[in-house]
C-alpha cells in the first residue's frame, strides 16, 4: 500500500517537473488545496493558484482559498464570473457541468496565456472517472491537465498525503458548486442559490461539518452524514423555522444521509 502510494506520489512529481511552470484551477478544497501545496514545494513561485469567484461558489469558500495561499505565500489569482455570464450554465441541462468547466477554465487558460504559462491544471482524482462528470470533456477540449488522474491518486490517497504534509485540509468535508443543489432542468436563479447557501451555513453553524441542502421548489431535503443526524435531530426547530424563513414551505431529511453523487442517481 505504502509502495504504490509513493510510487503514484513520484509520478506526479515528475508529471510536474516536465511542466516546470503551471497555473492550478484552485477551490480550495481538498484536492486543489493538496495539488497546489505538492507543487508549489517543487516548483516554487512557478506556480499560481487561480480561483473562480462566481454565484455559485459560497463566500466562506473564497475565504478559505484566500487564508490558504496567503498562509503559504502563494500567488494567488481570483477571476470573477457574474451570473450574466453563465446563461447556459443557469438553464441546468443534463450536461451543465460542460459549460461551467468550459466557461471556467477557457478564463483561467486566457489568465494563463497572459502569463506565458504553457500549463493549466485541474485537481481531480481518480475516483472522479467513476461518477456522472460531463466537465471532464471540456478539459480535453481546453488541453487542460488532470495529474492527479493520471498518477492514479484517489480520494484517500490525497486525504493521506495531505495529512503527511500537515495540511489543514486533509479532512475537510467534500466541496462541489452550489449548482449541485439542483435537479437538472430546474432554472437556477441568484435569488436561489442564495437562499441554499444561507441554508448551509445556518445548518454548519451547530457544529455539521458535511451538508447538502438539495433544492425541490418549496421544499428543500437536507443531506448530512448519519453521524451528525443526531445533531439535525437536536436543532430541528431552530432549522425547519430559520429555512422556511427564506420561503421554503417544507423542510425535510435525507435518511439515507449525504452521499457523493446523489444527483446523479436517477440517470
Amino acid at each position: 500500500m505504502e509502495k504504490q502510494l509513493n510510487k503514484k506520489q513520484r509520478q506526479l512529481k515528475n508529471r510536474l517537473k516536465k511542466m516546470n511552470k503551471a497555473v492550478i484551477a484552485f477551490s480550495g478544497g481538498v484536492d486543489s488545496s493538496f495539488l497546489l501545496a505538492f507543487a508549489y514545494k517543487i516548483l516554487g513561485e512557478n506556480i499560481i493558484a487561480v480561483t473562480i469567484n462566481s454565484p455559485f461558489i459560497s463566500p466562506r469558500e473564497l475565504r478559505e482559498a484566500k487564508e490558504f495561499t496567503k498562509t503559504r505565500k502563494i500567488k494567488h489569482k481570483i477571476i470573477n464570473i457574474e451570473m450574466n455570464e453563465m446563461k447556459a450554465i443557469a438553464t441546468n441541462p443534463i450536461d451543465r457541468c460542460y459549460y461551467c468547466k468550459k466557461l471556467i477554465f477557457s478564463k483561467i487558460k486566457d489568465y494563463a496565456k497572459k502569463e506565458n504559462i504553457n500549463y493549466v491544471l485541474d485537481a481531480s482524482n481518480y475516483n472522479d472517472l467513476n461518477d456522472y462528470r460531463p466537465g471532464m470533456k471540456a478539459l480535453k477540449e481546453l488541453g487542460i491537465e488532470s495529474p492527479m488522474i493520471n498518477a492514479g491518486l484517489t480520494k484517500d490517497d490525497i486525504r493521506l498525503l495531505s495529512k503527511d504534509m500537515n495540511l489543514n485540509t486533509w479532512d475537510k468535508p467534500s466541496m462541489a458548486c452550489l449548482a449541485s443543489r439542483f435537479p437538472y432542468g430546474t432554472p437556477i436563479t441568484f435569488s436561489k442559490l442564495k437562499k441554499v447557501e444561507k441554508s448551509e451555513a445556518y445548518i454548519q453553524s451547530f457544529g455539521i461539518r458535511q451538508v447538502r441542502v438539495r433544492y425541490h421548489d418549496e421544499i428543500v431535503t437536507i443531506e448530512v452524514e448519519k453521524n451528525e443526524l443526531n445533531l439535525i435531530f437536536k436543532n430541528s426547530n431552530k432549522i425547519t423555522k430559520f429555512i422556511k424563513k427564506l420561503g421554503f414551505k417544507y423542510v425535510t431529511l435525507d435518511l439515507d444521509g449525504y452521499r457523493t453523487g446523489s444527483l446523479n442517481e436517477d440517470l
